[in-house]
């Protein structure tokens, strides 16, 4: 028997997903799955199978427990004594896009890959977005 491998599709499929009232985790694994292709039959590891996703109502997204407060984003400006640090439930009221493009790119591969793939991923905090016009279908969680 031969394996046979996937070809790179051209015609991609967009959808959107409604944030709110999901919880983050979950909500961040199925935009992942999507995003990599692996709900496709014919899902290649090595080749950028997925769709285009958008996620709505970024600032509604839930979470368990106290994390709000709890958990922490780091990120080192390089310079000494450069270590930033910001809560949850901070980051979510300034930027709540970045929130879900964290979670998300945090189970997408690493490389070049991950970063194709995190390109397809459209995320705006309130209920409009900009992508009338590619007739986007309704991704149930």
């Amino acid at each position: 028997m031969k394996t046979t491998f996937a070809k790179k599709e051209n015609e991609k499929k967009w959808l959107v997903v409604d944030a709110s009232g999901k919880v983050l985790g979950r909500l961040a694994s199925k935009v992942a799955t999507v995003l990599r292709g692996k709900h496709k039959p014919s899902y290649t590891p090595f080749i950028d199978m997925g769709d285009f996703v958008i996620v709505v109502n970024a600032k509604k997204v839930a979470f368990t427990g106290k994390k709000d407060t709890d958990k922490i984003y780091y990120h080192h400006t390089m310079y000494p004594g450069g270590l930033r640090a910001t809560s949850l439930g901070k980051l979510l009221a300034e930027q709540p896009e970045k929130v879900i493009m964290k979670a998300v790119r945090g189970m997408l591969p690493k490389g070049r890959l991950g970063r194709d793939m995190l390109k397809k991923l459209k995320v705006y905090a309130g209920t409009n977005h900009p992508h009338e016009a590619q007739k986007p279908e309704t991704l149930s969680i």
